[in-house]
């Protein structure tokens, strides 16, 4: 455990707000100082903080990250001689890193119910003069959270004493990460930073990593938790200090990092990245499968349709306009999905179909459905008892002989994911032949089949032209195999069942 400098405590911040004479219902802002090795600079930091400014300050945290210097001594010192700023002096009994040592700042400014937390380096890169101008937006309620810009205005980076090295690796890691994410920051990098607390307690800021890259992993959970990022220009300043960053690591690290988001996006991999990513999503298949499975069924005259597990009812709605009737089946009951379709029944189709749906269907839609229950015969067997004679069931199911589980299973790291071909809530797992044979047992035969690939269109949209002509040859690549070699790159394949025609 930590040991603290003092027992600086949330009910003394109260005591003295009230003795300034400061409203309750100010936001109570808090200042993370992260330092390691940094003796000979963090007085300086502190004394660079405005005067003006102190007093809205209710609390600073001077984590001192098993430094090999006095660092934890110069901020016990500081505390002494400057009574105007709350201090708290925290040295790790290790060092935890970079990430690591921010997480527990920012668990803390939660401990402490504060609203704004920044963070603030111990190094002097980052001025504390500007720390009024970060925190404005966040009491403003404009912002989740805001990031000082060393690239906002061109040049000042260089003019700051950036090294030109690190001024163009930072420039091409930005461009890599805007278009693999799908955002438009002017810097991923900079370490000057304000948050909303209440942000970071929405966040699970806690499974990043430990590392430098943990500033990246922070991003993109904002932006998957569709949060408000505003950038501020910030001055550059570089001097003597010593940098503990590998540049070759890091850069592999974010790079990782965001390949790996955007894989979770994409249904591979465990998704807890894509943690806001709602899984239902994945109950109807791709909107490859969904478009499908309209251009299937819109030129069909008006007919009845039953969808199985029709998850939030957005393809029901959409075959609805094309003059369908349509039921739909769901364990859980989403807002607005009986707006969406003509009738809906709540019920589990693990445990089989409810009467209530009624019978006598043109279509039945089982989506992903038949993953999704112990005993798939007995649905595919009810499917066909709801049935007109002359009717057809269409069935989406993830493909397991893709490469993507059979490189995880020949790894050894099978496990299931959030969504996609591993989805957690899978109980069967098909193959292309696995699928035919169920078909075939049940009593249907494929009137026409379709494969589809990664779904790329979970993805964001490129910001460059070389994202979108990367992002346009994988498309076509993988579209390629999925056709040349279904087995092994179709990511969904999806079926026309017919019972009529004798198996």
């Amino acid at each position: 455990m930590a040991t603290g400098g003092d027992g600086y405590s949330y009910r003394s911040t109260i005591e003295r707000r009230v003795q300034r004479g400061v409203s309750v219902e100010r936001k109570r802002i808090g200042v993370l100082v992260v330092a390691y090795n940094a003796s000979s600079t963090l007085a300086k930091v502190l004394d660079r903080i405005p005067r003006d400014f102190v007093h809205r300050i209710d609390s600073v945290l001077i984590c001192d990250n098993a430094s090999e210097d006095s660092t934890y001594l110069v901020g016990l010192g500081y505390k002494q001689v400057c009574g105007d700023l709350p201090i708290t002096v925290l040295r790790q009994p290790r060092n935890l890193g970079y990430g690591g040592n921010q997480k527990t700042g920012y668990q803390w400014a939660i401990d402490e119910d504060l609203d704004i937390v920044v963070l603030l380096h111990a190094d002097g890169q980052y001025a504390p003069e500007l720390l009024p101008e970060i925190v404005a937006p966040l009491e403003r309620g404009e912002a989740d959270a805001v990031f000082g810009s060393r690239m906002m205005n061109r040049g000042d980076a260089l003019r700051g004493g950036m090294p030109l090295y690190k001024y163009v690796g930072n420039r091409i890691l930005t461009t890599v990460e805007n278009s693999l994410v799908g955002m438009d920051l002017s810097e991923w990098h900079s370490g000057y930073r304000a948050y909303s607390v209440a942000t970071l307690r929405e966040v699970p800021f806690t499974r990043l990593s430990d590392d430098y890259d943990f500033d990246t992993g922070i991003i993109l959970q904002l932006h998957e938790a569709g949060k408000r990022i505003v950038e501020l220009p910030i001055p550059t300043f570089y001097g003597d200090e010593i940098s503990y960053v590998n540049g070759v690591r890091y850069a592999k690290d974010i790079v990782r990092e965001v390949l790996r988001y955007r894989a979770h996006k994409a249904g591979l991999g465990t998704g807890e990245t894509a943690f806001a990513t709602p899984a239902a999503e994945w109950e109807q298949g791709t909107e490859a499968t969904q478009t499908r499975i309209i251009a299937w069924l819109a030129p069909r005259p008006a007919s009845r349709i039953l969808d199985l597990a029709c998850g939030d009812g957005a393809l029901g709605a959409r075959l609805r306009r094309c003059g369908h009737q349509v039921v739909g089946v769901d364990a859980e009951e989403r807002p607005g999905v009986a707006d969406r379709l003509d009738k809906f029944v709540a019920a589990d189709v693990d445990q089989g179909i409810p009467a209530d749906v009624g019978d006598g269907f043109d279509t039945v839609i089982v989506g992903h459905a038949l993953e999704e229950v112990r005993d798939p015969e007995r649905l595919l067997a009810d499917v066909r008892r709801l049935m007109q004679p002359h009717g057809t069931a269409i069935v989406a199911v993830s493909n397991f002989a893709h490469w993507y589980p059979r490189v995880r299973t020949v790894a050894g790291r099978f496990d299931y994911d959030r969504q996609g071909i591993l989805d957690r809530s899978h109980l069967r797992f098909f193959t292309r032949r696995s699928f035919e044979r169920l078909a075939r047992d049940t009593g249907f035969s494929a009137r026409r089949r379709a494969v589809s690939g990664v779904p790329f269109e979970t993805l964001p949209p490129p910001l460059t032209r070389a994202g979108a002509r990367a992002r346009r040859c994988a498309q076509l690549t993988d579209r390629f195999g999925a056709t040349t070699w279904p087995s092994l790159f179709g990511f969904e394949l999806l079926y026309e069942l017919d019972p009529a025609r004798p198996c």
